[in-house]
């Protein structure tokens, strides 16, 4: 009787309104849910469970049960899908997981996590949502913008001129340029996370050059707060508290030492508020910011006041040299008071006392005092004195060229400190290396993408604006500053000549202690910045587990925070400050900075050239030509700057790449190097197949076949420690194995046979490719790796396998079989073939052959190999100090004194280094013992073809006998006399009837084997493998290694079963041999 049911719809049951008639009976009997088939047909589907596992999966076709604890999938639209609902998620699903994905950095969410676990409280984390102005583009001007602009601009236009000045800001900016546009394509080709240019340069070039590149941006911001903090301190102790010195012996040396001893206070004090909470660090950020802004504004408005009133600050000059005015009010040697003469406070400065016919320097003699404006303004026309540059060595006086003056013979070292002079030597290229940390912070806005409302609209806008924004700033303040301020001054680097003010201070306005004030606390948060943001950007390189040494430095306290990174980096920013010089440290951060932003230009560059379908930035106004030209220009900054600097930091960073190279974990992230690497591969591989291989160039690609144990681990380890010292790491290496069976029922064997294939190969340290195929016999597995392995120009040559130890003990013939047939597809398809005897008593990479000898028996040439794996072995420090041997085999007919010469010339042509011996062999009558051994062989291979039933055979036979024993009983017992012959006819086919007289001519051959004389030809053979094995045994008997010729099977596949029997007999007696049969090309040569 059928079954009536209804199948409900969704929406109707989620609406919880029923149809009429039995539509109503369902929704109540089921509730919110409609009817399932499976609870419907719930009896047939548990009978049908009992099938096995594979049923139960496919139980229920359309919806999962309420307890299989899978998802459950409303409606019927994507059964079709429904098994693989798992691994490939609905599109919707999808969607819905991107909506509320949160960029958080990884120790606040671990943070948060580990919070909710504990169940104490749960943290609400609120996306941040901040535009482009107050996400980049003030965090780049506060970055951009900074300590250089304050206390080296002025100097710099001063030595450099307003010419060179330009230049170099000019090629600052514009490198930065470059390179904010490679890294706004970057950054905007899709969501970049926490971690800025180390994150884009990883995930872009690989994590070798990310590491590099990334640790030289960590060490560039470690050191930009050293320098930092080293403003702060030359702020502090030249201008604001003048008198707070612990040292006070030699002025020089004093200096060096305050600026350590205030600038390790200060470092620990920044450090103990990063340490506290970076939350204060964040809302004092835009304190520091609007002291920038206002110092910035203080200078313009400055430079606008000189057009109607130039600042009264003068500047004393004796004859044309810039004196220190500290010391003194008065430019004037005398001055008259109430009619009388006295000296002023600048006589007994020169002078050995205040009296005026004291004895007083001779320069001071001979030159006139003059007093002239500092800032003649910005309509004087000073702007054509400080168009060129006044460069000098260390120490020499600041002079106005076109003041007069009376040179003198002897130069007193008395009152040399009363003068302004350089403190270093000036030259271009020092100036730019000083600069260009003005310019770096254009990072500022990619370390920030995790906070953007829209990072890949704000990265670009703000951080170009920003640097077109600085740019103007300094191009501006070259011009202005060398428009309105005396030259003498502007040389003046700490602004001894104005009463120790700083130069821009005395031309800002309202006061100099506008850009004081202003100065010290940008230098301070730039400062508390640094310390910030290096810790965290060594964190996620250490979280990225691409460098192990660094692994310690990824954990942090329980919010995440870094704070053995930051221990790091206070130690590494105090040896910036105990150089306590800004001018040394600024080079050295300009070096990590631009290696960091060559390499970012270069990511840019490869990705574009190589069109990844993965590269669609979002930003479109770059090309490789910028990105190129980009990468230059930091490349020639670098040495432009400091050469040995330069090689230092290329150094560094090399060393870091080839450690992650040999010893990080290998990390996957689709990297552009990685495309490169393909795409020189690809063409390489195209060049390589479009002409044949130079016989120079030949060497043994190898192919080599392992065994797999049970356990799916390598049989024979000592083939690829052979492989190792045969091929040193250099050509074509594939390791190969087959298993039996089919890819779907042992896929999982396969990939486990290859890894374990790959970690003996690491052991071994065997370089090359392994592979594992599953095929439904070995002979057609090994056959398909050697027809196919390889690819175009890159396939093997030659193929190394064990020679089959078993093949005699074997119950059946398929080890023999398969070698032949590997001995004639090899030789087929033109590859040389090798087969190790002993294989496991060969020696390992790690043991060393003291002494000995590699004998060499060339019986035929066949393309010299023979000549060929000895040299190669010898090249090895296994086998270096074993001599080599070559044995040659003279017949009667041959000359042997004459073939030793030929062979020695021949050698010497060949530049190897051989001890050569020929080796008489007279014909002899074959002896009883060779008859015998030939006799015992072909008996054996006799019995083993009779013996040899194949399974279904012996199941037969089996039949059989139980078919004449029914036949029998039935005939005796005379039971059913129909269903005998039935049965009989049944069973007793045509086949077994063959069979049956096969057997009964089979059993009078075993009869006849007794009676049977050997094969000539195998007699012959068997006589030259004796003599043969006799001849080598005697003299390479306790050689370390012997390399035969491999004779070939024979053309008739009826002799297979000797042929094993003839290389058994040749090899006997020895340990380790390498049996060569090469590929039938020439593979050595005496020509250059």
């Amino acid at each position: 009787m059928p079954t009536n049911f209804t199948v409900v719809p969704v929406e109707d049951a989620e609406e919880g309104g029923g149809s009429s008639g039995s539509s109503g009976s369902a929704g109540a009997a089921g509730g919110s849910k409609p009817v399932r088939l499976d609870q419907i047909f719930g009896e047939e589907d548990n009978e049908d469970n009992l099938q096995g596992e594979d049923s139960q999966k496919e139980s229920s076709p359309f919806i999962n049960s309420d307890d299989d604890g899978e998802p459950y999938f409303d409606g019927k639209n994507m059964a079709l899908f429904e098994e693989e609902m798992d691994s490939h998620p609905m599109v919707s699903s999808l969607l819905n997981k991107l909506a509320i994905y949160t960029n958080l950095t990884q120790g606040v969410r671990e943070h948060e996590e580990a919070e909710n676990e504990d169940g104490v409280r749960r943290v609400t984390v609120v996306v941040p949502q901040m535009g482009t102005f107050i996400g980049v583009y003030l965090p780049c001007m506060q970055n951009i913008l900074g300590v250089i602009l304050f206390l080296r601009l002025t100097w710099i236009v001063g030595t450099a001129g307003i010419l060179g000045s330009f230049a170099i800001v000019s090629m600052c900016c514009i490198c930065t340029l470059l390179t904010a546009i490679s890294m706004s394509a970057i950054a905007t080709n899709g969501v970049v996370p926490a971690g800025g240019a180390y994150y884009m340069i990883s995930r872009s070039l690989g994590p070798e050059f990310g590491g590099a590149v990334g640790l030289c941006f960590y060490l560039g911001t470690t050191f930009a707060g050293s320098m930092y903090i080293l403003g702060t301190i030359e702020i502090l102790l030249t201008y604001i508290v003048p008198t707070a010195t612990v040292f006070k012996e030699g002025e020089d040396a004093a200096m060096l030492n305050n600026m350590r001893v205030y600038g390790t206070c200060c470092l620990v004090l920044m450090a103990l508020v990063v340490f506290v909470g970076v939350k204060y660090v964040n809302k004092l950020a835009l304190v520091f910011l609007a002291c920038v802004i206002l110092s910035i504004m203080a200078t313009y408005a400055g430079v606008i006041k000189t057009v109607i009133a130039p600042p009264e600050f003068s500047v004393c000059l004796l004859g044309n040299r810039s004196l220190r005015n500290e010391k003194f009010e008065t430019c004037a040697k005398t001055e008259v008071v109430k009619n009388k003469t006295f000296t002023t406070d600048l006589w007994p400065l020169f002078c050995n006392s205040k009296q005026p016919n004291a004895t007083c320097d001779e320069y001071f003699d001979l030159n006139n005092l003059t007093e002239i404006q500092a800032i003649p303004g910005l309509l004087s026309g000073v702007i054509k004195d400080n168009l060129w540059g006044n460069y000098g060595p260390a120490g020499m006086w600041i002079e106005k060229k076109s003041q007069p003056s009376v040179p003198v013979q002897e130069i007193s070292t008395d009152t040399n400190k009363e003068y302004v002079f350089n403190d270093i030597t000036t030259y271009f290229t020092l100036l730019v290396g000083i600069y260009f940390p003005s310019v770096t912070g254009i990072m500022a806005g990619s370390n920030r993408s995790g906070d953007l409302r829209d990072a890949q609209r704000s990265i670009p806008i703000g951080t170009i604006m920003a640097i077109l924004t600085t740019s103007f700033i300094y191009i501006s303040c070259v011009v202005l500053f060398g428009a309105c301020i005396e030259g003498v001054v502007l040389r003046d680097k700490f602004g001894y000549s104005v009463k120790k003010n700083p130069v821009i201070g005395i031309l800002a306005w309202p006061s100099p202690w506008v850009i004081v004030i202003g100065s010290f606390f940008s230098c301070c948060g730039a400062g508390l910045q640094s310390l910030t943001g290096a810790p965290r950007l060594l964190q996620a390189i250490a979280r990225d587990g691409i460098i192990p040494f660094l692994q310690v430095f990824g954990h942090g306290k329980a919010n995440g925070e870094p704070t053995w990174a930051l221990l790091l980096t206070v130690g590494i920013c105090e040896i910036g400050i105990l150089i306590a010089s800004l001018d040394a440290v600024a080079p050295i951060l300009s070096m990590f900075f631009l290696m960091c932003y060559l390499f970012v230009n270069l990511a840019c560059a490869v990705q574009t050239l190589l069109r990844t379908p993965n590269w669609r930035p979002r930003f479109k106004f770059y090309h490789w030509t910028l990105s190129f030209l980009g990468m230059s220009l930091c490349l020639s900054l670098m040495f432009v700057s400091s050469w040995y600097y330069a090689l230092v930091a290329m150094v560094i960073a090399g060393c870091i790449y080839k450690y992650i190279e040999y010893r990080g974990a290998v990390k996957e992230w689709g990297d552009g190097i990685r495309g490169l690497s393909l795409n020189a591969a690809r063409y390489a591989l195209i060049r390589l197949e479009e002409a044949p291989l130079h016989t120079k160039n030949w060497r043994p690609q190898l192919l080599v076949l392992c065994k797999l144990d049970s356990d799916l681990a390598v049989k024979h380890p000592r083939l690829l420690s052979f492989t190792t010292q045969l091929k040193a790491g250099k050509g074509l290496t594939i390791v190969c194995s087959v298993l039996e069976g089919t890819y779907m029922t042992r896929g999982n064997n396969a990939k486990t046979g290859e890894q374990n294939l790959k970690a003996a190969m690491a052991a071994e340290r065997t370089k090359g490719f392994s592979h594992v195929v599953v095929s439904s016999n070995l002979r057609d597995g090994f056959s398909l790796l050697i027809q196919s392995a390889g690819l175009g120009g890159m396939k093997h040559n030659a193929v190394l396998m064990a020679w089959p130890v078993g093949w005699k003990q074997a119950r059946d013939c398929s080890a023999r079989r398969n070698f032949i047939e590997t001995v004639r597809e090899t030789t087929a398809a033109h590859q040389a073939l090798l087969v190790a005897k002993n294989i496991d008593h060969f020696p390992g990479n790690q043991e060393r052959l003291k002494q000995g000898t590699i004998d060499v028996w060339w019986i035929v040439h066949d393309g010299g190999l023979l000549m060929l794996l000895p040299f190669l072995l010898s090249q090895h420090k296994v086998w270096r100090k074993c001599k080599m041997r070559i044995f040659t085999v003279a017949q009667m007919d041959d000359n042997s004194i004459q073939m030793k010469k030929d062979l020695q010339m021949f050698l010497y042509h060949l530049r190897l280094d051989a001890v050569v011996e020929v080796v008489e062999m007279h014909d002899s009558d074959i002896s009883a013992f060779t008859y015998e051994k030939t006799l015992v062989m072909e008996q054996r291979s006799q019995m083993l073809k009779q013996m040899q039933l194949s399974r279904t055979e012996r199941e037969r036979e089996a039949q059989l006998i139980h078919d004449r024993n029914t036949a029998s009983h039935s005939a005796t017992n005379d039971k059913a006399p129909g269903a005998t012959p039935d049965r009989v006819h049944m069973t007793w086919t045509k086949d077994k009837l063959v069979n049956e007289r096969n057997r009964l001519r089979e059993s009078m051959a075993v009869k006849d084997m007794f009676n049977m004389k050997p094969n000539q030809s195998n007699v012959r053979r068997m006589h030259t493998a004796v003599k043969l094995n006799e001849v080598v045994v005697k003299k390479s008997q306790n050689s370390q290694l012997v390399l035969l010729n491999m004779p070939g099977p024979p053309k008739n596949m009826k002799g297979d079963e000797n042929y094993m029997e003839f290389l058994e007999v040749l090899m006997e007696g020895l340990d380790r041999v390498l049996l060569v049969r090469g590929g039938g090309r020439e593979v050595i040569t005496i020509y250059s």
